[in-house]
């Protein structure tokens, strides 16, 4: 009965919030409790999941995501979006923007979140839609799905770094697998978004300028270097976090760069720097009716919307559908495709793809003897195999799908569309390079 629940639950959100035009966060809110319900959660469970799904959530990307807007509001502004596209263009070309946005998704998700990722990009992306003409639509989906292609199979993102460590797998045979499993997939990413995603027509919404304050955008472009500054800068500060977490020393300079390479520390660091851009700074721009203040307002429904699909994951991952499912795959014999397909229904299940790598990892420890997964080679092409599964589905349950479609003014049946089934085909290949490698190597 659950799968059953699980199948309404998706169909009432994609009916209500495209033919009843009902607002998402409304949407998911009520679906969730509803499904609580119907799943047989008590009134207690069902109102701590509610509580801790959101809080959860806003307590891990709620200030990521309006920092993010704040930068990409001024470097909209200022111009240095567009320096910026000019440059990338002028390195790849002005047909070629989902390559550009895929790649530098890819990049940017090993040492960053993804959610943080997308944030920073997204307004480089927009820019370079508005200058070419071309729909949004190919270099969001692009930049999304070059973020998800890293985020689950190139340590050390965590997903698969704990994956590996509970099926005590090399890590360097995981990411020497997972290097080249991953540019399959993203390959078929960037081509998905070139010649599906791109012929859907979205258009980034035109910036409003106050009338009384002068167009900065038209009149005044900040320098290339100046302009990447707010962007580089963050990305870097988590890069060197990340190198330095895995020595333990408590040195002032360690400890020092830790702080520094904290995401929103960083992004902070990010917010100060876009203070250069602008000929000349004014308070305006930092009131509540200036560019501050809009970016604020315009965070506001993306958290909102957010924290809701936090929501809807905890409730899934509280009624017990993820472990029920999980279970049932067990009695399957599929060899290498088993972690893929447990992985995979996880996700489908309940949203966060840390979460279904972790517990796909933790249900197929014990079976690896008897699947015949025991050399090294074989445990580390199960991880990368659960990294692949755990791609699949992204759709109203992970907060990543409505950052992207939210970002990106994808309605949900167009997300569904274009995101969800871009991660099919992402996660699926990634599974046939996992195959083949298995078929070279193991």
């Amino acid at each position: 009965m659950e799968l059953i629940y699980l199948l309404v639950a998706v169909l009432l959100i994609i009916w209500m919030t495209t033919r009843l035009k009902v607002h998402p966060f409304l949407v998911l809110l009520c679906v969730s409790m509803g499904y609580g319900g119907f799943a047989g959660m008590s009134l207690e469970a069902l109102v701590n999941a509610v509580n801790e799904g959101f809080g959860r959530t806003m307590g891990k990307i709620g200030l990521i995501i309006v920092l993010g807007v704040m930068i990409g509001a001024f470097l909209e502004h200022t111009g240095g979006a567009r320096a910026i596209a000019d440059k990338v263009l002028s390195w790849i070309g002005s047909k070629r923007i989902p390559l550009a946005m895929g790649l530098l998704g890819y990049i940017v998700s090993i040492p960053v979140f993804a959610d943080s990722g997308f944030m920073l990009l997204d307004p480089l992306g927009k820019s370079m839609s508005r200058k070419t003409g071309v729909s949004l639509a190919g270099g969001a989906i692009a930049l999304g799905l070059g973020l998800m292609v890293s985020h689950t199979l190139v340590p050390p993102t965590p997903g698969p770094i704990a994956a590996a460590g509970i099926l005590e797998a090399d890590l360097g045979l995981v990411i020497l697998f997972g290097l080249p499993v991953s540019l399959l997939a993203l390959s078929v990413s960037v081509w998905f978004a070139s010649r599906v995603a791109s012929k859907t027509d979205i258009r980034p919404e035109a910036i409003v300028e106050n009338p009384a304050a002068p167009n900065v955008e038209t009149a005044y472009r900040p320098p290339f270097a100046l302009s990447v500054l707010p962007i580089v800068v963050p990305i870097l500060l988590i890069v060197v976090k990340s190198a330095f977490g895995a020595h333990e020393t408590l040195e002032t300079g360690a400890l020092w760069i830790a702080f520094l390479g904290e995401p929103v520390i960083a992004l902070m660091i990010g917010l100060l720097l876009c203070l250069l851009l602008p000929p000349k700074l004014n308070t305006h721009m930092l009131s509540s009716d200036g560019w501050v203040g809009r970016a604020i307002r315009d965070a506001a429904s993306i958290l909102l919307i957010t924290g809701a699909g936090g929501i809807f994951g905890t409730v899934l991952q509280e009624s017990g559908i993820a472990e029920t499912l999980g279970n049932r795959l067990v009695s399957y014999n599929l060899g290498i495709f088993l972690p893929f397909v447990l992985a995979a229904v996880l996700k489908t299940a309940q949203g966060s793809s840390t979460v279904a790598l972790i517990t796909a990892a933790s249900i197929l420890f014990p079976m690896m003897p008897a699947l015949g997964l025991e050399s090294e080679t074989q445990k580390a092409l199960a991880v990368v195999a659960l990294g692949a599964g755990s791609s699949v589905i992204s759709h109203a349950n992970d907060s990543f799908f409505w950052v992207v479609t939210q970002m990106s003014g994808m309605d949900v049946r167009t997300g569904y569309k274009l995101f969800g089934g871009g991660t099919f085909l992402l996660g699926t290949s990634a599974a046939l390079g996992v195959f083949i490698l298995s078929l070279l190597f193991a």
